[in-house]
């Protein structure tokens, strides 16, 4: 049933995603039906199962807040953000080239 899940989420993103870009939605979702098929036959208890879920599921979270289409108007382009659009606060860009650190005291940025 997870599978079917996973599945019916990369459809639903994808159709957000890619509305109003016919090309891009059919090949999105010819991707998707190719991909599930070539997995249908294997059963529910092998183990490259459920790793192969979770990457469904993490591909349709990252279509459906990550990707933003921009389309070109003139000499400007115009993006559609919708609803599901991940938003950032830029406070990351706010730091500039300072170092950064996280538990431990390790660095995960450097100064350039």
């Amino acid at each position: 049933m997870a599978a079917l899940q996973a599945y019916k989420n990369l459809l639903r993103a994808s159709r957000i995603a890619f509305e109003g870009d016919t090309r891009m939605l059919d090949a999105a979702r010819q991707q998707i039906r190719r991909e599930f098929r070539e997995k249908a036959s294997l059963s529910p208890s092998d183990p490259t199962v459920q790793p192969a879920i979770q990457h469904a599921e993490e591909v349709a979270s990252f279509l459906k807040t990550n990707l933003v289409q921009g389309r070109r108007e003139g000499d400007k382009y115009k993006l559609r953000i919708h609803q599901y659009t991940e938003r950032g606060d830029n406070d990351s860009i706010k730091l500039g080239n300072k170092n950064i650190t996280v538990d431990g005291g390790v660095k995960c940025c450097s100064e350039r």
